[in-house]
């Protein structure tokens, strides 16, 4: 790759902007600092790192819109997951790849440069692995690869329906692995990892892993250096199960029974008690937020507020893809919140009053940090220079008009709905400009055409 020097008169360094930075990048990292000069590239008024997405089922972006009818009884998160698991028995490699593909393309536009995608479709239908075990991992090492965004792959253990150990259903039985394979698995994922793809591990969540097949995976050498995400407490049921067969609840089970540290990532965590939140803020794992998909799921809301002031860790994550949009996400984190408060301004602080810088810092450090990867900055931290991801915001944009630097990011999170995203750029490549993908259009024929099939199908 090419070095170059970019100019920007606002860049976000850290936990705030600095003005007139000069960007070096040079094979795709962010060098040391440059003088500020006409030498270099021009490229706007405010650029901030490109955000990581930490959560993500890429396959269910073909199906947002598809759950949203009433059924004969009450619907809850468990009568969608009969929808999700009818849509996922149609999708193969060539699916997913397509599907995963532009959803990819679709991230870059809004900002996300990195995506964690919590893989858990890996067999065919009849839950025989495919001729490569690895085909479905592939496919969306192969449409990351294509779209141009960073990814961290987490190959995901399901092996049970249930707290009571159950044998997985029908409909369940492509995602499941017995733990030799998965370890197999990873180690092979594990041995394409380049500075635009990590591979970690992924545990469904307590009722899909037994607890021996749980500490097998965690002692397993492959492991123990990597990230580690887990569905956890997100929904009342979920709670109820594992207090009636576990005698303790998901996230105090999890604490007394693993190491939970700063490599874990806790998806959800919605429904906690004042000591659990304590001790997952302690621990210093990232709570992994999604608050669009977590509403329209109705799973509840995250105890923000008391989490942030006991120094917890938090990112957050598009999940189900209902909105494919870091703004929309930090929005709605904070509305949650002020809804239930009845207050304002309900994430910042004495020391950092502005909610949506304060929000952007919490998503880019807690988001690096789930990811496994060096992103999330513009500037090295303890002499690392961090891969070269950076969104421009079009300051041409009428939404812009009148706003000083101290306003930039309240207004871009909390003024409108047009994307502010003009220019984006990953591991050091131009991906979007002027507000398009370089590969686009093209991308999103195959998507169409994939997913026309699968409606014909239905």
């Amino acid at each position: 790759m090419a070095s170059s020097i970019l100019l920007a008169d606002h860049a976000w360094l850290g936990r705030g902007f600095a003005d007139e930075v000069a960007l070096a990048i040079e094979g795709g990292v962010f060098a040391a600092a440059a003088a500020f000069s006409d030498r270099g590239e021009r490229i706007g008024r405010y650029v901030v790192p490109g955000v990581p997405n930490l959560h993500s089922h890429a396959f269910q972006r073909a199906m947002a819109g598809l759950a949203e009818r009433r059924g004969q009884s009450e619907d809850s998160f468990w009568t969608w997951r009969e929808v999700m698991y009818a849509f996922a028995g149609r999708i193969g490699p060539d699916e997913l790849r397509a599907i995963a593909a532009q959803l990819y393309v679709e991230m870059l536009k809004a900002g996300y440069t990195h995506v964690c995608e919590f893989h858990y479709l890996h067999h065919r239908t009849d839950g025989k692995p495919y001729a490569d075990p690895a085909a479905m991992s592939l496919a969306l090492v192969d449409a990351a690869r294509e779209a141009g965004i960073g990814l961290t792959l987490l190959p995901t253990l399901y092996m049970t329906g249930g707290f009571d150990g159950r044998a997985l259903g029908e409909r369940q039985r492509r995602f499941g692995h017995e733990v030799d394979a998965y370890l197999r698995l990873l180690e092979t994922l594990r041995a394409l990892e380049s500075p635009m793809l990590r591979v970690g591990v992924a545990l469904h969540s307590l009722r899909a892993v037994p607890e021996e097949a749980m500490r097998v995976v965690l002692e397993n050498k492959t492991v123990r250096d990597g990230v580690v995400h887990i569905h956890i407490a997100e929904q009342i049921g979920e709670v109820q199960d594992c207090l009636a067969i576990r005698k303790a609840r998901p996230v105090e089970w999890l604490f007394d029974h693993a190491d939970v540290d700063a490599r874990w990532c806790l998806v959800h965590a919605t429904h906690l008690t004042e000591e659990e939140t304590r001790r997952i803020a302690e621990s210093r794992a990232v709570a992994g937020l999604c608050p669009t998909t977590e509403a329209n799921l109705g799973d509840g809301l995250f105890p923000l507020k008391p989490y942030l002031d006991a120094g917890g860790v938090i990112g957050i994550g598009s999940d189900s893809h209902i909105s494919v949009s870091p703004v929309e996400e930090l929005r709605w984190l904070e509305y949650g919140q002020r809804l239930v408060t009845r207050h304002r301004n309900v994430s910042a602080s004495a020391t950092m009053p502005s909610t949506g810088e304060t929000l952007l810092a919490h998503a880019l450090a807690g988001g690096a940090q789930a990811s496994g990867a060096n992103i999330g900055r513009l500037d090295a931290k303890h002499g690392v220079a961090p891969r070269a991801d950076l969104v421009v915001l079009d300051d041409a944009s009428p939404l812009l008009a009148g706003r000083d630097v101290a306003h930039a990011i309240d207004t871009w999170l909390f003024a409108g709905n047009a994307n502010l995203v003009r220019d984006v750029m990953a591991g050091g490549e131009w991906l979007v400009r002027d507000g398009r993908h370089r590969d686009e259009a093209r991308i999103a024929s195959r998507y169409r055409a994939v997913v026309e099939a699968l409606a014909i199908a239905d």
